[in-house]
């Protein structure tokens, strides 16, 4: 695995380009989220977009403000070595060796107190496919890192009345690991992604049916 070369510097520098280029290609993007955050988590985020990386880079620098790791495929960090500078580190999920590896360090990373970011899904998938298939990274993760909530992001991307696209987000409430029901891991997985499921589905039918009036711009 490739591990983070977060730089501070970058990520500064980044910010500023990365907010222009998603003003030239989105409207805006829209969030809706009114409670506490955690001082820590490992965030979860479905995937269904090149831009869900860089959507999430946004968002954390402009709201959540975490000090955030980013698990990413290893042929993305490889294509694109920069977000090694912005945080993320790699997975290589045809290799046991490194996918143990990979949770390892993530393991670490909770331990300094970091943050963490994972897609569950692993690569992307069309935005309304279901299931959504969660491989059972997350739950491995939690088992060992019990009193860290679990915080589910949904990303929503819809055409509305103008040109340009536009993206929801939606930050749902803490999970905690005792919370998911189930013994097993295969069985927890099941409850976290049934949640998720729901949580998704319930901000495409607020999009459609334009029910937005609760969400803040952000970009």
């Amino acid at each position: 695995m490739i591990e983070a070369n977060k730089k501070a510097w970058f990520e500064t520098v980044f910010t500023i380009y990365n907010r222009q280029l998603l003003k030239r290609y989105f409207k805006d993007i829209y969030l809706q989220f009114d409670q506490p955050l955690p001082s820590q988590a490992i965030f979860t985020i479905n995937h269904s977009s090149w831009w869900d990386a860089l959507v999430l880079f946004h968002l954390n620098r402009h709201v959540l403000k975490h000090d955030l790791f980013v698990m990413m495929h290893e042929k993305g960090l490889k294509d694109y070595p920069f977000f090694g500078k912005l945080g993320a580190y790699s997975v290589n999920r045809l290799s046991l060796k490194d996918i143990v590896k990979a949770l390892n360090y993530s393991g670490t990373l909770l331990k300094e107190g970091k943050s963490v970011g994972l897609f569950p899904q692993g690569d992307e998938f069309h935005l309304e496919k279901r299931p959504l298939s969660f491989l059972p990274g997350t739950i491995a993760l939690m088992e060992k890192n019990q009193d860290i909530p679990l915080i589910p992001v949904a990303f929503y991307y819809s055409f509305g009345h103008t040109k340009k696209q536009e993206i929801y987000i939606n930050v749902g409430e803490p999970i905690y690991y005792h919370s998911l029901n189930g013994s097993s891991r295969k069985e927890r997985n099941s409850s976290f992604e049934l949640l998720f499921t729901k949580q998704l589905d319930s901000l495409k039918q607020i999009v459609v049916n334009e029910q937005i009036d609760s969400f803040q711009a952000i970009l």
